[in-house]
């Protein structure tokens, strides 16, 4: 049980003397005992949460010695370290109630790639796919194929040896390792490589701790040959860790690196590695083939794999079902076409091609599916398929499967599929026998599950759903994993396909029987004190004890079950977080947080923002606050009443008053509330809703700065502004102005207001506001071709000529246009958590709105930022007015009859488009819709994959947030912006985008309704 703690668990003085101890020595990374990082590195992709002491992000391998130098004195041999990447192990392998090493925030730079002799040296925080996009251009890439491989590094990799999609072409990391080099306790620097019997004598005869491990281990492999060969399954996967078995290679070399690839850094940490990379391959195809049971996937697999295929991976209908209600269908669902005469998808086998020549691989193609023909619809076979051509349209299919882990965890309800025994591995042709008895086992626990995985391997990941809240149900993790044990014995398989072990590990001396002492062995060669990730894999002799065990680690149920029901559901959008790491994606030209991008901080990012918040909320259940009382306290009482309350708390805050809540206040100040956490990830951890619900309790404690008064009454004082812009434009644009704004507002580049106002222009086109009157008073045919357009602040007041273009564009369409007198949408107010003012506002604007809906025409907003407010916070404001405001591009997307005769008349261009982070997480479908509506005016639009632009409503206006913001733009805008191949043909849909073009650049970048309304 954890217990309930009121107060911050404080870091142990050891440990604080050793965070001393390395300043003094000079150590050049970030040393954090602070209970934020703490908290957010407590928690990985398993169901296991553990508080470690502190946290350290090394700068260098330097730093690394520094740490293991110490750490082998006998005045800190209490002292725990744990190495860390990216924090995507599904069995706590890299929790620790210790120091957590993050190698991955500086340690993450390729060093070196040798193209003619197909290698690369990089530093063990370079991510997988980071590594593949260097080395793209050369037609390498380095192998296995991951899910997790936007985040994964090279370091995790390494320590878990990990495998995935195509192994069995491709292998396990350790096939790929040529060098590495390692930190051992003590401080000792060794750069292993297989060696030749030379230099293997050569080092057995030194009389230092390199040498005593060397001929140990020989030692260990030649007294133990019949055993290793008896014990270790003739698997595709090893059995991970200590990997007795390869010691020596198949040219019968000495080789360390099998030893330490899959220790999970229980022997040292890795700095280095020396990578072997392989031919990226010319050519590739995959066939998609459907099933109307899981089951005659599984078993088919086999008979397909006859076919000598590159791969083949199997989805079961869970899995799959999930995916349609993602984002990521919307890439890949042409690939999966159900007719309705067809059975329902219950599983999938996706089998993968791949070669130099594309003839030969056709042909093997064209055999696969000349069976599939004649096998279709027989019972236990495959009722239909499609095929895929080209890396980059299967990649689309690849990241959809990629998804899948992620996707198990967004199941509704309080059980949510689980790892714990996700990766079992049983010889592939006792598969299929092996899942059923596994599917029997749940059935009778009646758990519900999920599956997928390497059918060509024997091995599938199974998540059954369990709530971990409910301490009865967190009980069958101990019982579910002991049968599974027991079933895989049977089966001659493993319980660690390919995740490593972590918690697991209390089943090795099962699994290694008589071998175990031996590992025993090699870890106290390694580590005599048992510092280093102790509790993995195996102790020293005598440790015996601190051998981790499933139910005896604390878990993030355990925490979470001490926050009350009624928060938590309150707060759902952090608390179903299951740490699967989807937001630590490295791809610059990725929207997902670019927070965390920018920053490489991991509270800053909707997975470190999701622990704060749970353990925030943990906090203050456990000293008897009640949230829902005070936010009601918070919305119902004036500004005045709580006034002197917040100044003796922000006064005693400044005089160094502690509360959990300002770490908490840190990260969220960090958001730029893009939201493309909701659309992007698995979960759909939504960081700016209870970001906002936050914030609003916050300051019903503390001051607000007056920059978000400013920010928040924008709508409401911009109308007034407008009237007169010339004196606002003039203090924006004066020096001496702006730098007081930005020491005492805290506000930085304030756009100047649109001196040709929309009032203005709209009265030169003899247009009236809409109302129920100006509609009732059309023709029948000007109301069957009306539309109204719904004003936001931004491009009303800021970009006025925006308006009055989309006006003339769709006048010249035939269209009778009317636009909604302003109100202000309240967005700013919910960012900042003024959410009774919010509340009030959205009613109030709903409300008008409805009224002109009731007529039937249709309403259309122009940024997508404030239009998609309509559809996702408006629609959780109770008995508020639901109102459906399509984007711009939505509507017109409908009209591609009326479109294509205006076409006609048109010149072909060639225009690219930069979707703004809303449309392309939250309404991903509606970028299609550009494009349709372009090509049927004769134009071609392209899609250009960006990041985020760094601006994001005002988030970039800010003076805190204006060096992330640039940061963050020059992740993948600045590059795109100033490329000369893209001068004249950019478009871009928000209106943050061109702000920020226009303030980094200045180069004013248009709206996809100005160049059509030029065209035309």
């Amino acid at each position: 049980m954890i217990p309930c703690l009121s107060e911050i668990d404080s870091t142990q003085k050891h440990y604080l003397d050793f965070l001393d101890a390395l300043e003094d020595a000079g150590f050049a990374g970030d040393l954090n005992p602070d209970y934020g990082n703490r908290v957010v590195l407590s928690t990985d992709n398993s169901i296991y949460q553990v508080l470690p002491q502190g946290v350290i992000y090394p700068k260098s391998a330097d730093d690394l010695v520094l740490i293991m130098r110490l750490a082998g004195k006998e005045r800190f041999n209490q002292v725990r370290v744990t190495a860390r990447g990216g924090g995507t192990g599904t069995n706590g392998q890299s929790l620790t109630d210790g120091l957590v090493i993050d190698i991955s925030k500086h340690m993450n730079g390729i060093l070196e790639i040798n193209v003619d002799e197909r290698w690369a040296r990089v530093q063990a925080g370079v991510v997988k796919d980071q590594l593949n996009s260097a080395l793209k251009p050369y037609g390498l890439f380095f192998a296995p194929e991951l899910s997790t491989s936007n985040r994964a590094t090279i370091g995790g990799m390494i320590s878990t040896d990990a495998s995935g999609q195509g192994s069995i072409l491709y292998g396990k990391t350790r096939d790929h390792v040529l060098e590495l080099k390692s930190i051992l306790l003590g401080g000792g620097v060794w750069n292993s490589a297989p060696l030749s019997d030379d230099q293997f004598t050569e080092i057995c005869c030194r009389d230092d701790q390199i040498g005593t491990i060397h001929r140990i281990l020989d030692q260990i492999y030649c007294d133990n040959r019949e055993q290793i060969d008896n014990r270790f399954p003739v698997l595709n996967r090893c059995l991970t860790g200590y990997d007795l078995a390869h010691i020596r290679d198949e040219q019968g070399r000495f080789n360390l690196n099998s030893i330490l690839c899959g220790a999970e850094g229980s022997l040292g940490f890795v700095a280095e590695a020396k990578l072997n990379l392989l031919p990226i391959p010319k050519f590739s195809a995959l066939i998609n083939i459907k099933y109307d049971s899981f089951e005659s996937s599984l078993r088919d697999a086999k008979a397909l794999m006859e076919w000598g295929p590159t791969s083949i991976e199997t989805i079961d209908s869970k899995v799959l079902n999930l995916a349609m209600q993602d984002i990521v269908w919307e890439s890949v669902r042409d690939y999966f076409p159900q007719n309705q005469k067809e059975a329902a998808i219950c599983g999938i086998n996706l089998v993968e091609y791949t070669g130099d020549d594309e003839q030969q691989l056709r042909r093997r193609v064209d055999k696969l599916t000349n069976y599939l023909k004649q096998v279709s619809g027989k019972t236990g076979k495959c009722f239909g398929y499609s095929t895929v051509y080209g890396a980059g349209e299967i990649d689309k299919i690849w990241a959809m499967r990629k998804k899948a882990v992620g996707l198990l965890g967004n199941t509704q309800g309080e059980k949510r599929p689980i790892p714990f025994v996700e990766d079992t591995a049983v010889p592939p042709e006792s598969l299929a026998d092996y899942i059923m008895e596994f599917r029997q086992l749940l059935d009778e626990a009646n758990l519900q599950y999920g599956m997928f995985g390497h059918v060509d391997v024997g091995v599938l990941h199974v998540r059954p759903a369990i709530d971990m809240k409910d301490e009865q149900q967190a009980r069958q993790i101990r019982t579910i994993t002991d049968q599974v044990v027991k079933l895989i014995q049977k089966y001659r398989g493993l319980l660690w396909g390919e995740h490593g072990k972590g918690v697991r590990s209390e089943y090795a001396p099962e699994f290694f029987g008589e071998l175990y002492p031996e590992l025993q062995k090699i870890k106290a060669l390694f580590d005599p004190h048992n510092q280093l990730n102790p509790g993995k894999i195996a102790t020293p002799l005598g440790w015996e004890e601190s051998l981790l065990k499933i139910d005896k680690v604390p878990t993030r149920g355990q925490h979470d079950r001490q926050i009350a029901p009624a928060v938590r559901d309150e707060f759902t959008e952090a608390m179903f977080c299951n740490g699967n790491g989807a937001c630590y994606n490295y791809d610059p030209r990725d929207v997902m947080c670019p927070s965390w991008k920018a920053t490489r901080q991991r509270i800053h990012s909707p997975k470190g923002r999701s622990s704060l918040v749970r353990e925030w909320l943990r906090l203050l259940s456990c000293k008897g606050v009640d949230l829902a009382a005070e936010s009601r306290l918070v919305k119902k009482n004036s500004f005045i009443v709580t006034l002197p309350g917040r100044i003796r708390n922000s006064l005693s805050r400044r005089n160094g008053s502690y509360d959990f809540s300002h770490e908490v206040h840190v990260a969220m100040m960090g958001c730029l509330a893009c939201k493309s956490c909701a659309g992007q990830c698995p979960i759909k951890v939504n960081v700016p809703d209870f970001r906002a619900r936050f914030l609003e309790l916050y300051y019903g404690r503390y001051l607000r700065p007056v920059k978000d008064y400013i920010v928040a009454g924008l709508e409401f004082m911009i109308p007034w502004l407008a009237r007169f812009p010339a004196p606002y434009n003039w203090a924006v644009g004066n020096r001496i102005i702006a730098k007081l704004m930005r020491r005492y507002l805290g506000m930085v580049n304030s756009p100047a207001i649109s001196t040709h106002t929309l009032k203005g222009g709209l009265e030169q086109r003899t247009l009236p506001l809409a109302s129920i009157e100006a509609i009732e008073s059309l023709t029948q045919n000007e109301r069957d071709t009306a539309v109204i357009i719904v004003q936001d602040a931004f491009t009303s007041y800021f970009e006025s000529q925006l308006v009055l273009d989309l006006v003339d564009l769709l006048r010249k369409l035939d269209f009778t246009v009317l636009v909604a007198p302003y109100r202000p949408n309240g967005k700013p107010l919910h960012i900042h958590g003024f959410l009774q003012a919010f509340e009030n506002t959205a009613r109030r604007n709903a409300q008008m709105l409805a009224e002109l809906a009731t007529t039937g025409v249709p309403l259309v907003g122009i940024d997508p930022s404030i239009t998609l407010t309509y559809r996702e916070e408006y629609r959780k404001i109770k008995d508020a007015e639901v109102v459906n405001v399509m984007l711009i591009q939505e509507w017109l997307a409908q009209q591609c009859e009326i479109l294509t005769i205006h076409g006609k008349k048109l010149l072909p261009h060639h225009f690219k488009l930069l979707a703004h982070c809303s449309e392309r997480t939250s309404a991903v479908q509606t970028i299609r819709d550009w494009q349709q509506i372009f090509q049927a005016l004769g134009q071609q639009l392209e899609m250009l994959t960006t990041g985020c632009c760094g601006m994001a409503g005002t988030f970039g206006h800010e003076a805190d947030n204006l060096e992330t913001s640039k940061k963050i733009y020059q992740l993948s805008w600045s590059e795109v912006i100033n490329d000369p191949d893209n001068r004249g043909i950019l478009v871009a849909t928000g209106y943050s985008c061109r702000s920020q073009v226009k303030r980094l650049d200045n180069q004013q970048i248009p709206h996809p309704v100005q160049v059509l309304n030029n065209l035309l």
